[in-house]
């Protein structure tokens, strides 16, 4: 598969097949998450595979029971749609990630990427030199991780919902105080197709230059 039509074909999926992925499969993503880049190389992600169907099931009670919480507080927050069909595609989006909620334990595998507690943040005679969040050390492995499952035509999507439990995550799975869930991927065949999801033009989020310099000529 093009690089480039994988990023672009890269979606969410959250409906999954009961076809089975192999152990291969899921190290194939691992070593391409592996080679994610990270401030100053640490390298510092932790990746949790779960298979065993009574973990995924105790996962997916502690993933709805969040996401039962969640979803009221989005949409109470959610501003205004600028028209019908922006309506009907947030709805749609809501009734995808309320299925996950309902059947996260279906998906063969979970992935879970875990980042150590940590700063980055050093001190000269100056003060504090803020060189941004740790967390951005993990997320390109994540990232990694979805494009290989796409490659193989594996279904994936990034959730964090389940971090409002996240003290049950750990109890459930043996996970040290000092690792922070950075995200929980389910993989799996997907039901439907890959595609192009929506986005914003270019034009509406792009700057030349100087902030504010734009261009109406891209999409």
């Amino acid at each position: 598969m093009d690089l480039i039509d994988g990023i672009l074909t890269l979606r969410a999926i959250r409906r999954f097949t009961d076809e089975p992925i192999t152990d291969e499969e899921v190290l194939t993503c691992l070593r391409a998450a592996r080679q994610a880049p990270s401030g100053g190389n640490i390298q510092p992600w932790q990746f949790l595979v779960v298979r065993d169907e009574a973990l995924r099931r105790s996962l997916g009670d502690i993933y709805r029971r969040a996401y039962d919480r969640y979803e009221p507080a989005m949409l109470a927050a959610t501003p205004p749609f600028r028209d019908d069909a922006e309506a009907e595609r947030h709805r749609r989006t809501v009734a995808s990630a309320r299925y996950l909620a309902e059947h996260l334990h279906e998906a063969p595998v979970i992935v879970l990427f875990l980042m150590p507690n940590i700063s980055m943040t050093l001190h000269d005679a100056e003060g504090p030199l803020d060189v941004g969040t740790p967390w951005a050390s993990v997320y390109p492995a994540v990232q990694n991780f979805m494009l290989a499952a796409r490659a193989l035509g594996i279904g994936t999507t990034l959730t964090t919902v389940i971090r409002i439990y996240q003290d049950e995550v750990r109890a459930l799975l043996a996970i040290p105080d000092r690792y922070e869930l950075a995200a929980l991927v389910p993989m799996g065949r997907p039901r439907g197709r890959f595609g192009v999801a929506p986005r914003k033009p270019l034009s509406a989020v792009t700057h030349w230059d100087r902030f504010g310099s734009r261009r109406a000529d891209i999409e």
